[in-house]
């Protein structure tokens, strides 16, 4: 699921109307929650060296994967456990469908990306947002893990906003989201 170009009217400087290409990537973003051993709920968050702060693992999704697929891939890699996918709300598929059902993601966002190891100018990350729950340890994890309670994400330095936001809803659903793991 590679970059792709798409045009974009009045990107170009001075919105003088023109079309400018702009490469568009799809990601996966996983939001991992924890039951802690006082029964609160925790989100892991990865440090990001290169934004100098913590957001919740991910990355690129790969030509013969799902952005479900990259979505487990990419929790496994960073932090080293494994997690079951909650589907996001979704309209269910009719009864007999002929089809396999892909985990539908909670959100999918466009959001502007600088240049990175994939793609060396700006671009734009499609970025598919799912739900999970962590289902034990696998490997050390590659990167620097940290799991916040609801408050040490509120109250947290160097905690990506859009992250918190996102985060914080889903506090707010968490017994949705564990409601949706028994059905």
């Amino acid at each position: 699921m590679g970059g792709s170009r798409h045009s974009c009217e009045g990107a170009g400087e001075g919105g003088s109307g023109e079309k400018q290409a702009m490469i568009k990537e799809a990601t996966a973003t996983v939001f991992v929650f924890r039951q802690s051993e006082d029964a609160g709920w925790r989100v892991a968050m990865m440090w990001h060296p290169r934004f100098a702060g913590w957001i919740p693992p991910g990355g690129h999704v790969e030509a013969d994967e799902s952005p479900a697929e990259a979505a487990v891939r990419e929790v496994v890699e960073e932090l080293g456990c494994r997690t079951r996918l909650v589907a996001g709300p979704a309209t269910p598929l009719p009864d007999g469908f002929p089809h396999t059902p892909v985990v539908a993601p909670w959100w999918i966002v466009e959001m502007a990306a600088s240049p990175d190891s994939h793609t060396r100018e700006r671009h734009v990350h499609v970025d598919h947002v799912f739900v999970a729950l962590w289902d034990g340890d696998v490997q050390p994890p590659e990167t620097r893990v940290h799991w916040f309670d609801e408050q040490e994400l509120a109250d947290g330095a160097d905690i990506a906003e859009d992250s918190r936001l996102q985060a914080k809803e889903l506090f707010a659903r968490i017994s949705e989201v564990e409601e949706l793991t028994h059905s």
